[in-house]
C-alpha cells in the first residue's frame, strides 16, 4: 500500500488549481475545477482544495464543505481522489483520517466517488477498507465514453452505426450547427430545451436556472465552455453546451424540441461539438449519464432515453464504482444516518428550493 500524506494547498497552487487538476494520474475532472468551486459556494457549499501527496505522485482535489449542528463538517470529494489505480484508496483513507485528527478539522464523514471503473475486484478492494457504498450523486457515475483521438474520418467511421448514420444524413441535408453568444437570450433557450427533453424523456430533476447560468458563466469565463445550438424557423431547436477540461470534453447540458423537422440535428450537434473538443486538445468525449450498462434496456429507469440517444455514438456504457462514505466519527456517522441527512435535505431544499448536493 502506497502511504499518502495530505494538506490543503498553498495559495500558489489555488492560483493555478486547473493546471496541477489537469495533471493528475486520471486527468482530472470538471467538477474538480476552479469555476465548478466557484460555482458551489454560491449554493450552500465552502470549496476547500485539498493535495495528496506520496513518492510517486501528487493528486490536487476539490473538497465541498458543509457544518451541521452537534455533528460538525461532512467533506464531498466529488468526483475525487483522482488517484492512479484502485489499490491507493486505503492510503487516502488512512491519510484522511490521520489529516482531519491532527489538524482537529472537526470533519464526522467523508464522501468520495474516485473515477474508477466498476469491477467485481475493484468493489472488493474498496469495500475492504472499511468504507460504506451509498447512492451514487452523480449522473456520470455510468456514462458513454467516446475515444476522440482519432483523425475526423476515421472516428467518424468509429461511432455506432445508428450514429454516424444520423450525423451523415444531417450534413447531407444541410443542417447548421452555430456557436451561440454566452447571453442571457440563449441562456433562457437552452434552460428551455433542458426542461422541455428532461420533460419528455426523463425523470431527472432539472435545477434552478440560476444554477446553470452561474454554471455556464463560470466555464465560458475560464475559457473552458461553450454553447451550440442547431436553428429552426430562426429558433434554438437543439442545444447543448460543453466544456473542455484538460484532455477530457463533456457534453455537460443538452436539450431540444419534441418536434422538429431536420433529421440528425442533434446528432450533428454532438459531432460539431466533439470536433471542436479535438481541436482544444481533448483525447476524450464524456457524454455525462445513461443508465447503468445492466439497465439499458430498462425502461423504468430515469436515464433510459438519454441513454439510447447517447449509446447511439459510443458502443458501450462505463460503469464506476460510485460514492462511497468514509467515516471518521461513528457516533455522528449514526445520527447521520438515521436521520440526520433525511432532516438537513428537506430543511436545505424547503428553504432554498434548491438540490442539497
Amino acid at each position: 500500500m502506497r502511504e499518502f500524506t495530505a494538506r490543503f494547498a498553498t495559495a500558489e497552487e489555488i492560483d493555478t488549481w486547473d493546471k496541477h487538476v489537469t495533471a493528475n494520474p486520471n486527468g482530472g475532472n470538471l467538477l474538480q475545477s476552479e469555476a465548478f468551486a466557484e460555482v458551489k459556494q454560491h449554493f450552500g457549499w465552502k470549496p476547500l482544495h485539498l493535495v495528496y501527496e506520496t513518492a510517486d505522485y501528487t493528486s490536487y482535489n476539490l473538497v465541498l464543505e458543509k457544518s451541521f449542528p452537534l455533528l460538525g463538517k461532512l467533506w464531498y470529494l466529488i468526483k475525487g481522489p483522482d488517484v492512479a489505480g484502485v489499490e491507493d484508496i486505503a492510503g487516502i483513507v488512512k491519510a484522511n483520517a490521520d489529516f482531519v485528527k491532527h489538524q482537529k478539522l472537526g470533519v464526522f464523514a467523508i464522501k468520495i466517488e474516485p473515477d474508477i471503473v466498476l469491477s467485481e475486484e475493484t468493489r472488493n478492494t474498496i469495500a475492504a477498507t472499511g468504507l460504506v457504498k451509498t447512492p451514487n450523486l452523480q449522473p456520470n457515475d455510468s456514462t458513454a465514453l467516446l475515444d476522440i483521438a482519432p483523425e475526423e474520418n476515421q472516428l467518424l467511421r468509429n461511432l455506432h452505426s445508428r450514429g454516424r448514420n444520423a450525423v451523415r444524413r444531417a450534413i447531407r441535408e444541410g443542417v447548421e450547427v452555430h456557436n451561440a453568444e454566452p447571453n442571457e437570450e440563449n441562456f433562457r433557450s437552452m434552460y428551455a430545451l433542458m426542461t422541455n427533453t428532461v420533460e419528455a424523456k426523463s425523470q431527472v430533476r432539472v435545477r434552478e436556472y440560476g444554477y446553470y447560468q452561474q454554471f455556464w458563466t463560470n466555464f465560458i469565463k475560464h475559457g473552458q465552455g461553450r454553447l451550440l445550438f442547431v436553428y429552426e424557423n430562426d429558433v434554438p431547436s437543439v442545444g447543448a453546451f460543453v466544456i473542455n477540461y484538460g484532455r477530457k470534453g463533456t457534453y455537460k447540458d443538452g436539450g431540444s424540441l419534441q418536434k422538429r423537422g431536420q433529421y440528425g440535428d442533434s446528432h450533428l450537434v454532438q459531432w460539431a461539438a466533439i470536433n471542436q473538443l479535438k481541436e482544444l486538445g481533448c483525447t476524450e468525449y464524456d457524454f455525462c449519464g445513461t443508465p447503468p450498462s445492466d439497465k439499458l434496456k430498462d425502461t423504468s429507469n430515469p436515464f433510459h432515453g438519454l441513454g439510447l440517444f447517447k449509446t447511439s455514438f459510443s458502443k458501450t456504457v462505463t460503469d464506476f464504482v460510485g460514492c462511497y462514505d468514509q467515516v471518521i466519527s461513528p457516533l455522528k456517522y449514526k445520527a447521520w444516518t438515521a436521520a440526520g441527512e433525511r432532516i438537513a435535505r428537506q430543511i436545505y431544499t424547503r428553504r432554498t428550493g434548491r438540490q442539497f448536493y
